[in-house]
């Protein structure tokens, strides 16, 4: 998430006639008081960096950093039959999701087309949902119009959600719950932080090892200093946050993501269980189904970009004769691997991995080659893996 990405997704209603009213996060005192620069992103003032942000992103991938990312919308569904009722919208599948397990999934309209992807924990009583910032009204009027009557949505506005991130994230948080350390990969569960009452669960979106926290707004600053009085931990900005994802090949809604693509031209297949695959049901199931498995005309890649300046989201795919055959959909420096790395839908026949690509940026070219992703190898702590 560039600077210029940042302010051209200022708000949903960047459109609108009248000027967008910006938010403040829960946090918003405390990231001024620390020195964040800090920017309008989905409707609020967020922080994009403190440091920089490759110090930041650097800092990440050696020790620990604490995101905030209250700006995503929390939901609780609940209702008798609510997981067959998710079934009817979203691809996953839910009726096999354990307690206190997490899912990756999409909701889709009826041409299968991602209105938004989102991460679904089923707890003992209800769904716990986190949606997009920029989306999430949406999102919800998108549920509140397709789900039963007797399937009730809240919506946690009342909710800080902060993300710590990096391979000694466990060390800082356990030293305050050594309980956290029990859980894996995409698992979650209800704790207490210094007495806080917090839903936790083991994930995140830096391709790191890491949690999710998710407290009460009036506590939020409370544990945002706890966690920062830990030796591993500094607070990291937006800036960081979206080349941590880069690198981790993770696509961002509303850049790599949206209502025009489906989840195999968006390399998410995995997002669909072998049973949703062969029994259907769920929105925009005969176009998703149809592209399944032999996939859709423009694929999403990875790309490692010759040379050291970055190509940046708008860039274009093109072929020999400098037609425009696809774009580049996120793009910048990878602080990791020192070069430029971007992700692109590319015709399908361009997809595999080492072949050379073609980018036009502002009439310059660019040679490019498909990478597999993700650019920097995950470290998530995986149930039954190889320590």
């Amino acid at each position: 998430m560039s600077d210029a990405t940042v302010q051209n997704q200022d708000t949903p209603h960047a459109h609108d006639d009248a000027e967008p009213e910006i938010a403040a996060l829960p946090l918003d005192a405390w990231h001024r008081a620390r020195g964040a620069r800090m920017v309008p992103f989905a409707g609020y003032h967020m922080p994009i960096q403190y440091d920089g942000i490759i110090a930041e992103h650097l800092w990440t991938r050696s020790s620990a950093g604490l995101f905030d990312v209250s700006h995503m919308g929390q939901l609780l569904l609940s209702g008798e039959g609510v997981d067959q009722a998710l079934e009817a919208l979203l691809p996953g599948d839910m009726q096999a999701l354990g307690v206190g397990r997490l899912r990756y999934s999409l909701l889709l309209n009826e041409e299968g087309g991602i209105l938004d992807d989102l991460m679904v924990t089923r707890r003992a009583d209800d769904f716990y949902m986190v949606v997009n910032g920029a989306t999430k009204y949406d999102d919800i009027g998108h549920l509140r119009e397709h789900l039963a009557d007797d399937i009730t949505l809240n919506h946690l506005d009342d909710q800080a959600l902060l993300a710590l991130q990096g391979p000694k994230a466990v060390d800082a948080l356990a030293r305050i719950q050594p309980a956290v350390a029990q859980l894996y990969f995409m698992e979650a569960s209800a704790f207490e932080l210094a007495g806080v009452p917090a839903w936790i669960s083991r994930s995140g979106y830096t391709g790191e090892d890491g949690f999710e926290i998710s407290v009460a707004a009036e506590h939020a600053a409370r544990i945002a200093d706890l966690l920062c009085d830990q030796p591993e931990v500094k607070p990291i900005g937006l800036g960081a946050r979206d080349s941590l994802r880069l690198e981790a090949g993770l696509p961002l809604y509303g850049h790599d993501l949206d209502e025009t693509t489906t989840p195999m031209a968006a390399d998410l297949g995995f997002a669909l269980s072998k049973r949703r695959r062969e029994q259907g049901g769920f929105m925009g199931a005969d176009r998703v189904l149809g592209e399944w498995p032999a996939g859709a005309p423009l694929r999403r890649v990875g790309l490692l970009v010759d040379g050291r300046q970055p190509v940046r989201e708008g860039a274009t795919v093109v072929d020999a004769g400098g037609r425009d055959i696809g774009r580049v959909t996120s793009g910048g420096f990878s602080p990791s691997l020192e070069r430029p790395i971007a992700m692109a839908y590319v015709p399908a026949g361009l997809a595999a991995a080492g072949t050379p690509i073609t980018l036009s940026q502002r009439g310059r070219a660019f040679a490019a080659t498909v990478a597999p992703m993700p650019f920097v190898p995950t470290r998530y702590h995986r149930k039954g893996a190889a320590k």
